[in-house]
């Protein structure tokens, strides 16, 4: 579907990097934006952006506050959800795994894209596009995701986010819901020596969403279009 103007946006993680760049040019060409963010501190960039955007506090690690973001904006249309908010956990080897951090890196890159669908299934199902869009990575594809960076909960997370859109493209046959790799972009987790610029990545998943046709549902591509081996 093609996201034009009279389109609303809602993306997690909007105050920073890949979800705030979303903000930046979905609001560019006048989508209307629901931008989520988790507490009142974090709101400060999106404001600063000087643009049209509507600011909904949420805590995608907080199964309730979901929960109270749904019933919000249950009667409203959405056309697409982009599931950004992320976390990367401890990135050491086998031997430096915590428990607590590889439960909580779970809990909010798998469970709560998982949560945030279905709290909004109401919003997509009033709107045009209906598409849900997880932003995944490379590192959790089981064939193209493997180097000597340790990582496990952040690529056990992703490999079970991939997971959960392809059951999610089963079962809710009237989404399309698919998986992107925003390649390694310039961002606070990215890192210092990342390749990517930050707009020409999400200028790139812009391209795949906006050409993205509903026998898609299901796929794992990556900016530039191309799929990736599960």
């Amino acid at each position: 579907m093609i996201f034009d103007p009279s389109s609303t946006v809602l993306i997690t993680g909007a105050n920073r990097g890949i979800g705030l760049e979303f903000v930046r040019q979905y609001a560019e060409i006048g989508c209307k934006i629901i931008a989520c963010c988790r507490n009142s501190l974090s709101i400060d960039a999106v404001q600063a952006l000087d643009v049209a955007v509507e600011i909904e506090l949420l805590d995608v690690a907080n199964s309730t506050s979901i929960e109270s973001l749904g019933n919000r904006l249950s009667g409203r249309a959405i056309d697409l959800v982009i599931n950004n908010a992320a976390v990367r956990g401890h990135i050491g080897g086998l031997a430096d795994i915590d428990a607590d951090d590889f439960l909580a890196t779970m809990q909010v890159n798998v469970l709560s894209p998982l949560l945030l669908t279905r709290a909004l299934l109401p919003a997509l199902s009033y709107g045009r596009g209906r598409t849900v869009a997880m932003i995944s990575s490379r590192a959790g594809s089981i064939t193209e995701g493997h180097d000597d960076d340790g990582d496990y909960a952040y690529r056990c997370s992703k490999s079970a986010l991939n997971m959960a859109t392809a059951k999610l493209a089963y079962e809710f046959r009237t989404l399309t819901v698919i998986s992107l790799h925003p390649g390694w972009v310039k961002t606070d987790m990215g890192g210092r020596d990342a390749e990517i610029p930050v707009s020409e990545s999400v200028a790139g998943m812009r391209r795949v969403l906006s050409t993205l046709s509903p026998l898609a549902s299901g796929a794992f591509l990556a900016h530039d279009g191309s799929t990736i081996a599960w």
